[in-house]
């Protein structure tokens, strides 16, 4: 192993924490899999067509496309137990606990929901936190709750202003104490250093393939391509949609 020099975290806890991530994603697709809610193989061929690529190509893209539904909630997990290593009181509970927050400082009275991206939380979801955040700085009159985006408009710590349709009436919220908070700027309160999560984001090419290299495994399985009668392809590919249409046994 390498040495990473992040500072705010050893260089044995990164790397145990990206390998765990690693160890989650999603690493192989198969035939079966791959057709598993019927793929479009019209859609398909359009594509390969039109942006000049082979079956193969979009195939696989179509996998990877696929395989990233699963992986988006595993980049939740990295980002969210990221700070179960900072100490200082930091603490990711289990889901559900302590009052349903992502990451807490029971000694600071901070309480997080974490977000990937800015446009992920439709008008129910962002009332339904705002409204927890609400409740929690009426029972602790020390507490600041945010809204962390690791994928956040810009860099910010500012107050969270959140605008309700209300029996048809339009109705704005807003309060010192809850606040919506780009990801550098939470490395910064947790880790007390500004450029943490830059830190982090240059080392972490390097930590994966560290991660990678330990264990082959980690690498994409991808067969589908493989699995697909090449003698006659784009019958074996449409056949996965429309076996049962009348015509296709002769295609």
């Amino acid at each position: 192993m390498r040495k990473y020099k992040l500072g705010f975290i050893s260089d044995e806890d990164i790397f145990k924490h990206v390998k765990n991530t690693v160890t989650q994603y999603r690493r192989s697709i198969n035939l079966r899999e791959f057709n598993k809610n019927i793929i479009d193989p019209i859609k398909l061929t359009f594509d390969a067509k039109i942006y000049g690529q082979t079956m193969q190509q979009t195939i696989e893209s179509e996998c990877i496309r696929q395989i990233d539904k699963t992986n988006n909630n595993r980049i939740g997990y990295f980002h969210q137990y990221m700070f179960k290593y900072a100490g200082n009181g930091w603490e990711v509970p289990d889901n559900g606990d302590k009052g349903g927050f992502d990451v807490l400082n029971d000694e600071l009275h901070i309480y997080v929901e974490m977000k990937n991206k800015h446009n992920t939380m439709n008008r129910s979801s962002s009332s339904d936190t705002y409204v927890k955040m609400q409740n929690k700085i009426l029972k602790d009159d020390k507490a600041t709750c945010m809204l962390v985006e690791t994928i956040a408009k810009r860099s910010q710590n500012i107050v969270w202003r959140l605008t309700i349709n209300e029996n048809g009436r339009t109705e704005s919220y807003s309060h010192e104490r809850i606040r919506r908070v780009s990801m550098d700027k939470f490395y910064e309160i947790v880790f007390g250093e500004k450029d943490a999560f830059f830190r982090l984001c240059k080392a972490l090419p390097d930590i994966l393939d560290d991660v990678i290299a330990e264990d082959e495994s980690a690498k994409l399985k991808n067969t589908v391509y493989d699995e697909l009668d090449k003698k006659n392809f784009f019958r074996s590919l449409y056949l996965l949609a429309f076996k049962t249409y009348e015509g296709f046994d002769n295609f």
